[in-house]
């Protein structure tokens, strides 16, 4: 589409966030983004539950709802199917979206439905005052966690996989030009498409992510993927990720024999998905460079587009095709 707005024509009103907040830089990203995909604010919709992050759709000059708890997926949903032409961004936390919402994101996944869902993630219920949410890691000590959690968190790339997606990105709040990225690719893959976004919650939860917060700690400790390059990394590229046994090894090229040709490149479009789910879930605790950028994408039939297909076949067979043609259909009799 030709770029013809810019970041005002999506604004509306004054963010009420915590000073800091990841929701702030995101949304800065969000209206950047969409200036530049070009798509009118008459023909977008956004869609949240509840949560910090669901208060977004008040700062958007689009068609724009804020739902229930957990249920941003499902009326996004049935918005696409009602109106196809709309472009449908869902945003949730990682509470509304992973906990009360988990059914309808995984199910949304399997579906392939033409959403672009934004996960915001900072590991905590931020509006509720600070309990531990389902992407909190164990241990995690929390106001309902005092002496720290005993469960194992949700990785959303593990799930959004498991769950048959076919689009998972990723970046962090304060990377403008690499959420922009990711969200316009998102918006560009036809079906269900997830952009998690790392975030800081500056009140109950910060320095959940301070090792790739600044730029200076993405250089040190990310890995910016994109398809058919090299997966390096490092302040001057002077690591890269290469295939061992079943599993990824972190190498430093000019070591060993090690050359740049010897590194993995990346292929997003791969149908099979082990080596981009080994890449979604790397993390500095195991030394390895946590990555960002568009994992996955890969292209597959999508559910609203179906559905419509399938409503105009049985529209075609049948002899009607409005109410009052319905109404003829059946023997009639004109009463004076």
């Amino acid at each position: 589409m030709i770029d013809q707005y810019t970041a005002n024509d999506f604004k509306k009103g004054q963010p009420r966030w915590c000073p800091g907040c990841g929701d702030h830089f995101f949304l800065a990203s969000l209206h950047k983004a969409m200036a530049e995909i070009g798509v009118p604010p008459s023909q977008t919709a956004v869609i949240s539950g509840i949560g910090c992050s669901s208060r977004l759709p008040y700062y958007m000059n689009t068609y724009a709802m804020q739902t229930i708890h957990g249920r941003a997926a499902a009326v996004a949903t049935g918005i696409k199917i009602a109106n196809p032409s709309l472009t449908v961004w869902q945003i949730s936390g990682d509470g509304d979206g992973l906990a009360i919402g988990g059914n309808h994101f995984i199910h949304a996944m399997r579906r392939n439905i033409d959403i672009n869902m934004i996960l915001l993630n900072n590991r905590i219920y931020g509006l509720t005052k600070g309990q531990y949410s389902p992407t909190s890691p164990r241990g995690f000590v929390s106001k309902s966690s005092p002496y720290g959690t005993v469960e194992d968190p949700f990785r959303p790339a593990e799930l959004c996989f498991g769950a048959r997606g076919r689009f998972f990105a990723r970046s962090v709040a304060t990377d403008n030009t690499e959420t922009v990225e990711i969200l316009k690719a998102a918006w560009r893959h036809k079906g269900a498409s997830v952009c998690e976004i790392l975030q800081n919650c500056v009140i109950f939860n910060n320095g959940a992510y301070d090792a790739i917060y600044s730029k200076e700690g993405r250089k040190k400790n990310a890995i910016y993927v994109r398809h058919g390059e090299p997966l390096v990394f490092g302040e001057n590229n002077e690591y890269g990720i290469m295939q061992e046994g079943f599993g990824l090894k972190v190498v430093k090229i000019g070591e060993n024999g090690i050359t740049k040709e010897d590194i993995l490149v990346h292929d997003a479009h791969c149908e099979d998905n082990t080596l981009q789910l080994k890449l979604a879930m790397m993390d500095n605790e195991h030394g390895f460079p946590i990555a960002l950028g568009v994992i996955r994408d890969v292209e597959a039939p999508t559910y609203d587009s179906a559905v419509n297909e399938q409503i105009e076949e049985v529209k075609a067979k049948k002899p009607y095709h409005n109410f009052m043609e319905l109404l003829e259909t059946n023997d009639i009799w004109e009463v004076k």
